[in-house]
């Protein structure tokens, strides 16, 4: 028995050394050797000047093996302090003797992770990992947007163009000892990491910054809820600021919106009011049906079905031409136009500017507003419609309206991307996508001399967006918010300069200003800031 005893423990020795052997060397291997995955280095976001608006930076991150930790409350104690987490819960992902991993603390600076290090714990190891940081604050914030914990984009070009950035990641192996400390020089790559491509925005940061700045002001002074503003190139459409501002609330002062908010002026939609009465005026002209001399009898009122229209300001029957009715922003004038017009091409006039469909743009949470058809019309739409209720849109909407007559009827969609720019440098500019034309040259022509009147006239609505040196076309809005009877109004003024040679187009939305509910007031003076900044940083010629 004994001999066929040590028969068989040599048979099984055999098994181990020789059969066996690359079975456990493939177990020893599994135990000290881990695969890492290694982030991919996210892409940059610039303005159109190359000045940074957001970039990663590397940092280190603090994990653990709670497999080879004898006293996580000891460990939490020690740890919990220099990464300022919560102690009882770090101890208990340190308890965790199931995993093999557990993160003590995310992205940390270089002197927290060198007091981590100087503690020389067993089972503590350090990964590099990138932080997105935002060099210019809260500039563009919205629209730049943010990202998570884990570098994936959460809201504005972030999220759009999350794939574009994140790049490829890749794997690294990395040997252990039996604490499970990482073994230096153990390490070899498996798959490396593809950088992600940056992107370059239309946004200029200056004008940017200009912008809120004007916008802030305004908000204040006005104690509005809140203000929006774009500026566009009319010529190319690219969009070189779009500014949000939050207004005063008990427990903070008004503030430029933070990156965590949607990009309001693509998201919000509001009535227009009578800004819209642009789009009455350019139909009329392009039928036909009127020329800016074209004589009216105004009345103070109108009935349409059963809803009655009056102008702002009580007056007796007054003869007005078209271009009076525009820079009086009379009610009664425009809907007594839109009635030649007729609702099936006011309809279709509306949808040809852009109403009811987003905007190239493509943001996160972009609205497409609300416009019908005509056969949808009540018998009180043609009173609404074309003065600006009764249909919803966002700015931006509104903006690409008179862009459009700026630039000679040919609507030239908005654009925030110019380019990206691959790891190894070569950039990729984003196409300008096609313009289409919505109104003749000629019928464009005439709409411009119109708003140009609204600034320029003495009875213009538009007098305080008026800019020396350059003509300005505008107009002015000033719409109820339903509920109407809640007493609350958005008050805006869009239009652009130079007027005889068209470059910039702007917009200033106010939610809810106090003091003046009017466009007029509220909207015109923040525009004129805006667009004389815009043109002098633009090196815009005079009129």
């Amino acid at each position: 028995m004994t001999v066929l005893a040590f028969a068989g423990i040599g048979v099984r020795l055999f098994d181990l050394q020789a059969r066996d052997r690359s079975h456990l060397e493939s177990l020893g291997v599994g135990q000290r050797m881990r695969t890492v995955t290694v982030p991919a280095e996210r892409g940059n976001i610039f303005d159109r000047n190359g000045k940074v608006f957001a970039v990663s930076v590397p940092q280190t991150t603090i994990v653990a093996d709670p497999r080879v930790i004898k006293d996580p409350d000891v460990y939490a104690a020690k740890l919990a302090p220099i990464v300022h987490a919560d102690q009882a819960e770090l101890e208990a992902r340190l308890a965790n003797r199931k995993s093999a991993f557990a993160y003590v603390a995310r992205k940390v600076d270089d002197p927290t992770a060198k007091q981590v290090r100087d503690l020389d714990l067993v089972g503590i190891s350090f990964q590099d990992e990138s932080k997105r940081f935002y060099p210019t604050g809260p500039v563009a914030a919205p629209v730049v947007g943010f990202v998570g914990t884990d570098n994936n984009g959460l809201g504005g070009i972030e999220y759009d163009f999350d794939k574009v950035l994140t790049g490829q990641p890749g794997r690294v192996q990395v040997e252990r000892d039996p604490q499970g400390n990482d073994i230096p020089g153990g390490e070899h790559q498996v798959a490396p990491a593809k950088r992600g491509q940056d992107v370059v925005l239309t946004i200029d940061s200056s004008l940017q910054w200009k912008t809120e700045q004007a916008l802030l002001q305004g908000v204040t002074s006005m104690n509005a809820h809140q203000g929006m503003a774009i500026v566009v190139d009319v010529q190319t459409g690219d969009v070189l600021a779009m500014a949000t501002v939050d207004g005063a609330t008990d427990s903070a002062p008004a503030q430029a919106a933070p990156a965590t908010e949607s990009t309001h002026p693509v998201a919000d939609v509001y009535e227009p009011g009578s800004t819209n009465k642009v789009i009455t005026m350019a139909g009329a002209i392009q039928e036909g049906l009127i020329s800016p001399d074209s004589s009216f009898t105004v009345p103070d009122s109108i009935t349409v079905g059963d809803a009655v229209y009056q102008d702002d300001e009580d007056h007796p029957t007054e003869q007005l031409t078209a271009s009076d009715i525009l820079a009086q922003s009379s009610n009664v004038g425009t809907i007594e136009i839109a009635r030649s017009l007729g609702k099936d091409r006011l309809a279709n006039y509306l949808r040809a500017f852009g109403f009811g469909q987003r905007t190239a743009l493509n943001l996160p949470g972009e609205a497409s507003g609300v416009t019908f058809d005509a056969a949808k019309y009540t018998d009180t739409s043609m009173g609404a419609v074309p003065i600006g209720y009764g249909i919803s849109v966002t700015a931006m909407q509104m903006l690409d309206v008179y862009s459009t007559i700026a630039n000679h009827g040919i609507a030239r969609p908005p654009r925030l991307v110019a380019a990206t720019i691959d790891a190894d440098g070569t950039r990729h500019d984003q196409p300008l996508a096609p313009p289409r034309q919505v109104v003749s040259a000629a019928a464009a022509e005439a709409v411009n001399g119109m708003l140009q009147k609204v600034v320029a006239d003495p009875v213009g609505t538009g007098t305080k967006a008026a800019i020396r040196g350059y003509a300005v076309a505008g107009k002015t809005g000033t719409a109820r918010k339903a509920p109407y009877d809640s007493g609350e109004y958005n008050a805006s003024f869009a239009g652009f300069a130079p007027a005889d040679n068209p470059r910039l187009a702007a917009i200033v939305v106010m939610d809810s200003p106090q003091g003046s509910i009017y466009g007029a007031d509220a909207a015109a003076p923040v525009f004129q800031q805006i667009m004389q900044f815009a043109l002098g940083y633009e090196r815009v010629p005079a009129s």
